[in-house]
């Protein structure tokens, strides 16, 4: 899905796609301190949102108005001119509905007003001014409908240009709203004006510490999980998986951060010139000069609730917005069900051999069962390869010829939600390598890889290899495998599912297929009829 103004395909109306039968089509704008953004998506009565298309520009209406107070000329401009494609775009989608709301910037601006009638004069657009709460309301929406929020406590924080919105909640159930001038921008000029040393960064960190000690209770909030949405976050991620192997990854929706891990990039960034972070993977150019400020303000929230991690969420106000003009009040999401679901519906959409998937999916758990504990493998890794079976033939869906390849690309860009970016990339890859050549250094998206998930995944495809062999010819002849591992061999005694069932292909499909398994488990691998 392109993401920049000049990208989109707002073009031909024979290529729109139409709605589902009860889906609503509606268009989201949030203008913002940095950057303005609109989705397009068909919102279906449950609550899911299917992006028909995005567009995006950043005019920076944010900038100078801490110091004039006023939105610049230039930016208000280029805003228009935005929001101009925009509107475009969302009659040729065919939207019934358009909903643009406006954030600090217009908010605290001596021509806010101005602003919002030249908005109407020049696109026809409404747009509704938010206040800091409203924000804060908007991003716990989204983040209620994408993440598990049903027990414990959680912190929902979203960094924009020019303002920090948290809002808090106690199992399930919002307990506060919380808006700060601290966006990135607001930040960046207020502290790092004429230097951007180690002590302007300091005095930073000490304000929006002092900000959020009298404002969050430390007892209260203590330990509790956080949820960062906004391009501050979105960007941390895309630098956190590039170090790691994965800029390849189709999302950072659900990247996990330590708290080490934003201090460690903090550092190295701030040691650098805004020239300099530019060439950093992962992280936007256009965010180069104000990312230190909003990294900064991020890091002090985990100081403050004394958080080990925090979960990035690719959504924001934008979709908060669609839930909230569709009348839909999301239900606490349930990870391990929007998960399936989601495999489930990509499957489906690919035209998957569902009796083949399910049944080397039912052998290839029996064998990780039995072999977990040796090859140090856990719950995670299991919901992996369950995963990657269910999906390993879906290149089908594009043709016979290297479909291994194709379920790998068809997966890595599939938006599956209850899986981590890290996850998705192990699915693809393990689906990959299900047939073909094993894994190798020669395959420059799998030697990227951070060294110990290579490792599971090299794992997981030695599995799912014999569990495809062993149904060769995909007729789910082999009802149950039985086991036994020692220190000389591992045995995999096949059971018929009926007395008539031969299985001499599947002996042999899986005798050729297990040399991977081998390797990994440092033994010959014995497979034969029961």
């Amino acid at each position: 899905m392109p993401n920049e103004a000049e990208g989109t395909h707002a073009g031909a109306q024979s290529r729109r796609p139409a709605p589902r039968a009860d889906d609503v089509r509606i268009a989201a704008i949030g203008i913002g301190s940095n950057s303005i953004r609109q989705i397009v998506a068909d919102v279906s009565p449950d609550g899911e949102i299917r992006v028909i298309d995005e567009m995006k520009a950043a005019p920076r209406l944010g900038e100078g108005v801490g110091e004039t107070g006023r939105i610049g000329e230039a930016a208000i401009r280029n805003a228009l001119d935005a929001l101009l494609r925009m509107a475009t775009l969302t009659r040729q989608m065919g939207a019934v509905r358009t909903e643009a709301v406006a954030t600090s910037a217009v908010r605290d601006a001596e021509n806010g007003a101005e602003f919002i009638a030249a908005v109407r004069d020049t696109t026809g657009l409404t747009v509704r001014v938010l206040d800091g709460d409203q924000e804060a309301l908007l991003s716990y929406r989204s983040a209620l409908a994408h993440f598990d929020l049903a027990t414990g406590r959680a912190v929902v924080m979203d960094i924009g240009g020019g303002s920090l919105e948290l809002a808090l909640s106690a199992d399930g159930l919002l307990d506060g709203l919380m808006s700060f001038p601290m966006g990135a921008i607001t930040m960046t000029e207020q502290f790092f004006r004429k230097s951007r040393g180690r002590k302007e960064l300091a005095e930073l960190r000490r304000y929006a510490r002092k900000e959020l000690r009298a404002a969050v209770s430390r007892r209260d909030w203590h330990g509790a999980r956080l949820i960062g949405s906004g391009g501050t976050f979105t960007n941390l991620a895309g630098m956190i998986l590039s170090r790691q192997g994965m800029g390849r990854a189709s999302g950072v929706h659900g990247t996990i951060v330590t708290r080490a891990e934003l201090e460690h990039v903090l550092d190295l960034l701030q040691g650098m010139s805004p020239s300099e972070r530019q060439t950093v993977p992962g992280l936007s150019p256009a965010r180069a000069d104000i990312i230190v400020a909003g990294l900064a303000v991020a890091a002090e929230v985990m100081a403050r609730t004394e958080a080990r991690d925090l979960v990035v969420s690719a959504y924001g106000i934008r979709e908060g917005l669609l839930l909230e003009a569709a009348s839909i009040t999301p239900a606490v999401a349930d990870p391990g069900e929007a998960r399936s679901r989601s495999v489930m519906q990509l499957a489906e959409r690919s035209h998957y051999e569902a009796p083949h998937a399910q049944q080397v999916r039912r052998i290839a758990l029996e064998i990780f069962d039995a072999l977990a504990a040796k090859l140090e493998l856990g719950p995670s890794d299991r919901a992996v390869l369950a995963d990657a079976a269910l999906l390993h033939d879906i290149g089908y869906h594009i043709n016979f010829e290297a479909h291994h390849k194709h379920s790998y690309h068809l997966i890595l860009h599939a938006e599956l939600l209850g899986m981590t970016p890290a996850e998705r990339v192990m699915v693809a890859n393990v689906a990959r390598y299900h047939r073909g050549a094993a894994p190798t250094a020669q395959h420059r998206a799998y030697a990227g890889l951070d060294r110990q998930l290579r490792r599971r995944i090299k794992r997981l495809a030695a599995i799912l290899r014999v569990a495809d062999g062993l149904d060769r010819g995909h007729a789910s002849a082999v009802k149950e495998v039985d086991t036994e591992l020692t220190r000389t061999e591992f045995a995999i005694r096949a059971i018929p599912a009926s007395s008539s069932d031969d299985l001499r292909l599947e002996l042999w499909g899986a005798t050729r297929k297990c040399e991977l398994l081998e390797e990994v488990l440092g033994v010959p691998v014995r497979i034969e009829a029961a």
